[in-house]
């Protein structure tokens, strides 16, 4: 009885490890969960880009001089005026 609790223990032990080193961190590196609700002026922003297809939702990271990332909706009005802006440029 003694021996059949070891090895369970055992055989639990193994699958918790394995799923802990299974979620290694291979999917995106920024998704938008939430998307900023405001105009903002398109004069604050270096760049952006889109992100990854492996996200839940399509969004457009916006990257301000300062270096912080906002999310936006490349749907809306606004962000889509920032991104031409910002094609524009470069």
């Amino acid at each position: 009885m003694r021996t059949t609790h070891i090895l369970l223990l055992c055989v639990l032990a193994a699958a918790l490890l394995h799923t802990a080193l299974a979620n290694n961190g291979t999917g995106p590196d920024e998704c938008c969960f939430k998307f900023y609700p405001r105009r903002l002026k398109k004069s604050i922003f270096a760049t952006y880009h889109m992100t990854d297809h492996r996200c839940s939702k399509t969004g457009a990271i916006l990257v301000t001089k300062k270096g912080r990332h906002i999310c936006g909706d490349p749907n809306s009005s606004w962000v889509e005026s920032v991104m031409k802006s910002l094609d524009e440029e470069s």
